[in-house]
C-alpha cells in the first residue's frame, strides 16, 4: 500500500436491544505523516469485552487504549512483530488488573486489529471478533475464530449441522486477560488493492448477518450507510448482543489513473504481448523445409541446399531475437514481503434478488409495527426512501435499492428507540425492599 492512497472509514458501535451496557470498544489510529506510515501504518482495533457488570467494558477499553500505545512505540522489525508485542502487552495489563480485585477475576476481551502499511495489510487477533475483506465480487474471512466450534470443525470432530453446534458456537477458547500469557494469531502481510474494503466486527454482527449479506452490503453501499445497515439488520433479527463495526475503504493509487491491475495478480502489471509468436515461427520453418525438399527432389541441389540452409538460419535468428527481447520490469506496488493469504472462508458478494426481497419484507413488517404502535418518525422522508427503493428495483439498480431501503430502515429503527425510551420513562420507579 502507498502513503498517497486515501483511506476512508466508518464506525458504529451499538448496545443492541437486550444489553444494559456496551462492552464493545474500538479505536482508529491513522498515521499522521509518511514517515509514521512507512514505519508502522494505519491501525484499526475492535474489542469485545466479557464479564458481568462493567468488567467486560473495562477490559475492552483497556485493550483499545493499550494496543496503539505499544504498537507505535515498538522497535520490532515487522508490523506483525509490533502487533504481537502490542496485543501481548494489553493481555498482561488486563490480567494484572483482573488479579487485583475479586470482582474483576477472569475479566477478558477479544480483539481484532488491522494494520494498513507500506508492506500491505497485517491482521492480529485473539478470540472470535472477525476481519473480512471485500474485493471485487467476493467476501473473504481473513481471521480464524478462536472458538470451540471452529477448533472442533478444524479437527474434523464437528460438522456444521451437528446437534452439538448450539452448545459450542459461543464458547471462546482464547481471549485477552484471563491468563498471564496469550497466543496471538498474525496473518499477512497481504497485498492491498485500490477499492479493497475491510470490515472489523464483534460477534454481535456475525451472529445474525451472514457472510454473503455482509459482502453485498459493503460492496454496494457507501461505507457509512453500510455500517448503519449492518447494525440495523443485526438488531432487526434479535440484537441480543452489542454490535460494533469498522468499515475501511482503500483509495486508488495516486498519480496512476491509467494503470490497470488484474485482480488475480495484485502486485504487478501484466507483461505486454511479444510480436513474434511461436506459431508464426514454426509455420515459417515448415514452409522453408517444404520448399527446400521440393527443390531437392527436382535435383536442384545447390539452390535447394541454399534455401534449406538460409531458411534454417533465419528461423534460428528469429527465435534468438525473440528470446533476447527484454521483459518490461515488473512494477511492485506492495513490498516484496507481502505473501499470498488464503482466506478461512470465502463467499460471493454479488447482490441477490432473494436478499433484496428479504430486506424489503423486513422493512414492511417493521413499518407495520411502527404504525400499530404509533412510533414517532419522519414519515414523509420514510415514504420518499421507500418510493426511491421501488423505482431502483424496477431499474435493477441493486446498490440504490440497498441504499434507499437502508435509509427507510434507519428511520424506523430511530422511531423504535424513541418509542422504547418513551415506554421506559412511563414505567413506575422501582421500589426497594421494605425495611425490616
Amino acid at each position: 500500500m502507498r502513503w498517497e492512497q486515501k483511506v476512508q472509514y466508518a464506525t458504529l458501535s451499538d448496545i443492541g436491544l437486550r444489553r444494559k451496557n456496551n462492552q464493545d470498544s474500538f479505536t482508529i489510529q491513522l498515521a499522521s505523516d509518511e514517515e509514521t506510515f512507512t514505519k508502522f501504518g494505519h491501525l484499526f482495533v475492535v474489542a469485545d469485552g466479557m464479564g458481568g457488570h462493567a468488567v467486560g467494558e473495562l477490559a475492552s477499553k483497556m485493550a483499545v487504549d493499550a494496543i496503539p500505545l505499544t504498537f507505535f512505540k515498538s522497535r520490532a522489525e515487522t508490523n506483525g512483530g509490533a502487533l504481537t508485542e502490542a496485543i501481548e502487552h494489553a493481555n498482561r495489563a488486563i490480567h494484572e488488573r483482573g488479579s487485583t480485585n475479586v470482582d474483576f477475576n477472569r475479566m477478558g476481551t477479544t480483539c481484532v486489529c488491522l494494520v494498513l502499511s507500506a508492506n500491505g495489510a497485517v491482521l492480529g487477533h485473539v478470540g472470535d471478533s472477525r476481519a473480512y475483506r471485500v474485493r471485487g465480487d467476493r467476501i473473504e474471512q481473513l481471521t480464524f475464530d478462536h472458538s470451540l466450534q471452529w477448533e472442533l470443525e478444524r479437527q474434523g470432530r464437528l460438522k456444521k449441522n451437528d446437534a452439538l453446534m448450539s452448545e459450542v458456537r459461543h464458547v471462546i477458547t482464547r481471549s485477552l486477560g484471563p491468563e498471564p500469557n496469550v497466543e496471538v494469531e498474525i496473518d499477512g502481510p497481504m497485498p492491498v488493492l485500490p477499492n479493497d474494503r475491510y470490515l472489523l466486527c464483534s460477534d454481535g454482527l456475525t451472529g445474525y448477518v451472514t457472510d454473503p449479506e455482509i459482502g453485498m452490503i459493503i460492496r454496494e453501499m457507501p461505507i457509512e450507510e453500510s455500517a448503519r445497515l449492518l447494525v440495523n439488520l443485526a438488531k432487526m433479527r434479535g440484537g441480543s448482543d452489542n454490535i460494533t463495526v469498522v468499515v475501511v475503504q482503500c483509495g486508488d493509487w495516486a498519480n496512476s489513473p491509467s494503470e490497470d491491475v488484474h485482480a488475480d495478480s495484485p502486485t504487478t502489471l501484466a507483461t505486454p504481448h511479444r510480436p513474434q509468436s511461436r506459431l508464426v515461427i514454426w509455420l515459417m520453418l515448415i514452409i522453408v523445409l517444404a520448399v527446400g525438399s521440393w527443390m531437392m527432389t527436382l535435383r536442384m541441389f545447390v539452390i535447394g541446399g541454399l534455401v534449406l540452409g538460409g531458411g534454417l538460419l533465419g528461423v534460428v535468428g528469429l527465435l534468438a531475437a525473440r528470446n533476447r527481447q527484454p521483459t518490461p520490469p515488473q512494477r511492485h506496488y506492495e513490498s516484496d514481503s507481502t505473501v499470498d493469504h488464503r482466506p478461512y472462508r470465502l463467499a460471493s458478494a454479488r447482490t441477490s434478488k432473494d436478499f433484496l426481497n428479504t430486506l424489503n419484507q423486513m422493512e414492511v413488517e417493521l413499518r407495520k409495527m411502527a404504525n400499530d404502535e404509533n412510533w414517532q418518525l419522519d414519515w414523509e422522508q420514510h415514504a420518499r426512501a421507500v418510493s426511491a427503493a421501488r423505482q431502483a428495483l424496477d431499474k435493477k439498480a441493486s446498490g440504490k435499492v440497498l441504499s434507499e431501503l437502508g435509509k427507510a430502515v434507519d428511520l424506523l429503527m430511530g422511531g423504535l428507540h424513541a418509542h422504547r425510551k418513551k415506554l421506559k420513562a412511563a414505567e413506575p420507579p422501582e421500589t426497594g425492599k421494605p425495611a425490616e
